[in-house]
């Protein structure tokens, strides 16, 4: 099996990415400065394949030393937060995740050019088809499109010309990976996440699925939704997501290639919205719901083709949105309880 550097590992899609490349038998070196969640206990910290650096994805020196003897690394570390993050932190957004983008490139082209890392996986955004005018979106898109309008959504896009021109220039091989909609646990409150009121509910995470989630929990009524509620998303599972990732790093064939990593089932806002109303409030209860005014960035559609990643690696998202959301919800309902969102 092979070691793993996962930049970012203590970060949302990071903790199912190293469970899944510890389950598949690899060893693994996480790194992160915690600025995000603060420490965060994981139930794989005192596995005996895995160990932990507190560092930050800006220092090209430290990573270079911590790729000395890896043979992947997978470049999660970022700057991330939901749609409220987008319009707070544009600049630093774009700022901080450029500087961790070319350190992270910096490392790589100097630890592959020493002969023993293999491949650099780069995670990329669906946000890389923010302006596309016509679903579901394929690979190579992005790259006939307008660029996102967001300054994360362009971040994200550079990640992939990062990718591309260090391969181009000298030779590192890549794989870029597009998440979609990551639903999970263990997402707390961040510590620079902007405090936003919706409704009678204020929310600091700005992700559809817990914010929905926790104003339910809360008793909000009528539901506060951001816009019509008839955005289009695709709600995959971190757990599929991680399959995806490390899929994607093992396979031959994704060598300098690309991939959307998603579930194929669109779910609209407002049906997400009655889902978890009648997990939470049974099946008799009306949902009753008003529309708070839209974030600029409020993609309508989001849908991508997942025809790729079957055909190559193999990867579908299986994991129904119903199965997700008996996972989240009562993870929420106990994470209210003791103040951690």
């Amino acid at each position: 099996m092979s070691k793993v550097l996962v930049t970012g590992s203590a970060g949302f899609i990071g903790g199912y990415l190293v469970e899944e490349l510890l389950a598949r038998g690899h060893e693994v070196v996480g790194l992160d400065n915690f600025s995000k969640y603060g420490k965060v206990a994981r139930s794989y910290d005192d596995h005996a394949r895995y160990s932990l650096v507190e560092g930050d994805a800006r220092d090209a020196a430290l990573l270079t030393d911590l790729l000395m003897d890896c043979d992947h690394l997978i470049a999660g570390a970022a700057m991330i937060g939901g749609i409220s993050y987008f319009h707070a932190y544009a600049y630093d957004l774009l700022a901080t995740n450029e500087r961790i983008m070319a350190s992270t490139c910096d490392a790589a082209i100097a630890a592959h050019s020493d002969g023993h890392l293999e491949k650099v996986t780069y995670l990329s955004s669906s946000m890389v088809y923010e302006s596309a005018p016509t679903w579901p979106s394929f690979e190579g898109q992005e790259r006939e499109i307008p660029p996102p309008m967001s300054s994360y959504g362009f971040q994200k896009l550079a990640v992939e010309y990062y990718a591309r021109a260090a391969f181009e220039q000298y030779g590192l091989p890549y794989t870029i990976v597009r998440p979609f909609n990551c639903v999970g646990v263990g997402e707390g409150r961040a510590l620079g996440d902007v405090e936003v009121l919706s409704g009678n509910v204020a929310l600091a995470m700005s992700h559809v699925v817990p914010d929905l989630v926790q104003k339910v929990l809360k008793g909000q009524d009528p539901l506060h939704i951001l816009g019509d509620g008839s955005q289009v998303r695709h709600y995959t599972y971190g757990g599929d997501l991680a399959r995806g990732i490390v899929a994607a790093m093992e396979h031959p064939d994704a060598r300098n290639d690309d991939f959307n990593l998603s579930t194929d089932v669109s779910t609209t806002v407002l049906e997400l919205a009655e889902v978890i109303w009648r997990k939470v409030k049974g099946p008799d209860e009306p949902l009753r719901w008003v529309s708070d005014d839209p974030y600029l960035y409020d993609v309508q559609r989001r849908v991508p083709s997942t025809e790729k990643s079957a055909k190559v690696l193999g990867f579908e998202a299986t994991t129904r949105l119903d199965e997700m959301l008996d996972e989240v919800i009562p993870w929420i309902e106990a994470a209210l309880r003791d103040g951690r969102i």
